[in-house]
């Protein structure tokens, strides 16, 4: 059954009754967002191995390296406006339009004559993806019960896989046509996850902290009611959660207009909590796996496999590996900790870097004579490494720093001291954003001279990228902070020292360790 939803956005919702079927259905929906952005990168990881691509633009190192990162040019645009239009348009109407975006800059890539008009697609797409893993990430962590949070969210970024093991096969099946539909159908099938996602949209609920912001209470204790308890508005879980969303975006509201800009920037707190939510995305970016990711190919090359086919039935291999590995991951991190799981992650990323470095030097200094045991031992360690990159940074990428985002914070304090932007109530979207943003920024320089750096300095790429990993694993072992199994509330209280709901944390509650003896709340006035 479905039941009419108000969503306090022109996008009406048609919401199923059940909270199984709700929480599905987001999963569903995290599964087509990332699917575009793995689709996108496995894509262009084939097209670059094809003859029919390239020599249909004539296509040099740099301008391979352009064609590539262009669509980081759009992402790095987009998350610069993703925080606003998610905060300003709810969070499923900015996914909608980022859809749309997608779909654009997707019609416009596959019909390229040239590479300025497909670089000029790749940037739209790329603008349109930008906002999407935005407003997806802070939709899905707003939305999401606890207990199913880490496989939501971290699903965001797991189904890149599936984008990419599907680009895989199309590029596979399409790389011995001659013509340039060899390169152009795969290019217009990535706009199937798009249209997917905009028929998923209006059979879930909106944000109910992005409703309560607007004044919309009961609109929000509906939503929150349909997320966790099949649409029971008296169930004491849907009563604590909807109390804990009342209290802290009070008590934050409250507190943010009595702050400015400069004193937020002399909180230590603040500050801490701004440069451990930001850190996922760089950290993820020059964590090695850009080669792989897009240069499949001259990876392979190096390891001493140059036959197209053969590398295209590696890109195929590898990610269905890297599936298994991130969903393996977000198990992990779910029952684990988020901490602990990149850590030993990103020690076993170092160990691979090395090894491959080592025996890529080994090949590079001897290829004829080179054996079939290096070789195929060098691309065993390639694929180690993709997944052991895959069972920590694919679902932590969009899954740690919404968690770790306040509903108050710096960049808000930021937007409300500026006359074009007004007053925003969270830095969650914006916080995202920028977590984003320092990863499309670093993506659109690593992607464009990552080739220029095999050619030019061959393994000694790999033995700099384990460099910075060391470094990485300091960092997130110092200063990382655990966020498994808490409300996005229960979190604040992790860095403020102090809970701002008087109610029980969700999972006692949820277990039976703790009862709520409180009413529902009733709140008709403004935050």
């Amino acid at each position: 059954m479905l039941k009419q939803t108000p969503t306090g956005t022109w996008l009406p919702a048609f919401v199923p009754e059940s909270s199984l079927v709700i929480s599905l259905l987001l999963m569903l929906c995290s599964l087509v967002q990332s699917s575009t952005s793995g689709y996108d990168g496995s894509m262009l990881n084939g097209l670059n191995i094809l003859p029919s691509y390239t020599d249909y633009f004539n296509l040099t190192t740099a301008t391979t390296g352009l064609n590539t990162a262009s669509v980081f040019i759009g992402c790095t645009v987009g998350t610069l406006v993703s925080g606003i239009m998610t905060d300003a348009l709810g969070r499923r109407p900015a996914i909608f339009w980022s859809s749309v975006i997608t779909l654009v800059g997707i019609v416009l890539q596959t019909a390229a004559q040239n590479v300025a008009m497909f670089v000029v697609g790749r940037i739209v797409l790329g603008l349109g993806t930008g906002i999407s893993g935005v407003s997806s990430g802070v939709y899905l962590s707003e939305t999401f019960p606890s207990q199913w949070r880490a496989w939501g969210v971290g699903l965001l970024n797991d189904f890149y896989y599936v984008g990419a093991l599907i680009a895989a096969g199309v590029t596979l099946g399409t790389g011995q046509w001659q013509s340039t539909w060899a390169w152009r159908l795969p290019s217009l099938i990535q706009g199937i996850f798009s249209i997917l996602c905009i028929a998923i949209l209006p059979f879930v609920p909106e944000s109910p902290r992005w409703l309560v912001h607007e004044g919309h209470f009961e609109y929000a204790r509906n939503s929150v009611a349909q997320a966790n308890s099949n649409g029971d508005l008296q169930d004491p879980i849907t009563v604590a959660v909807y109390k804990e969303i009342i209290d802290a975006l009070d008590f934050e509201k409250k507190e943010s207009r009595t702050m400015s800009p400069k004193e937020i920037f002399k909180t230590p707190t603040a500050r801490k909590r701004l440069l451990i939510g930001m850190s996922a995305g760089p950290f993820s970016c020059v964590a090695g796996n850009i080669i792989a990711s897009y240069y499949l190919g001259d990876e392979l090359t190096t390891a001493g496999i140059t036959d197209s086919t053969d590398q295209l039935k590696a890109n195929v291999v590898l990610n269905v590996w890297c599936l298994a590995c991130s969903i393996f991951g977000t198990n992990l991190a779910a029952k684990w900790g988020r901490k602990p799981t990149a850590l030993v992650s990103e020690a076993l990323l170092v160990i691979c870097l090395f090894i491959i470095g080592g025996l890529s030097k080994m090949y590079a200094d001897d290829p004829d004579h080179a054996s079939s045991s290096l070789v195929y031992g060098n691309v065993g360690v390639m694929f180690l490494f993709q997944g052991f990159y895959s069972v920590a940074w694919t679902p932590l990428l969009y899954l740690y720093p919404p968690e770790v985002f306040s509903v108050r914070g710096l960049l808000s304090f930021i937007f409300e001291s500026t006359s074009f932007i007004g007053t925003w109530y969270s830095i969650r979207a914006n916080g995202l954003a920028f977590s984003s943003l320092m990863l499309n920024s670093l993506a659109c320089v690593f992607v464009f001279i990552m080739p220029i750096g095999l050619h030019n300095i061959g393994w000694r790429m790999y033995m700099i990228n384990g460099s910075w990993d060391i470094v990485i694993a300091i960092l997130i072992a110092v200063y990382w902070v655990e966020t498994k199994g808490k409300t996005l509330e229960e979190i604040d209280a992790l860095f403020e020292d102090k809970k701002q709901s008087s109610v029980p944390e969700i999972e006692h509650i949820r277990t039976g360790r703790a009862t709520l003896d409180a009413k529902p709340p009733s709140r008709e006035a403004k935050i």
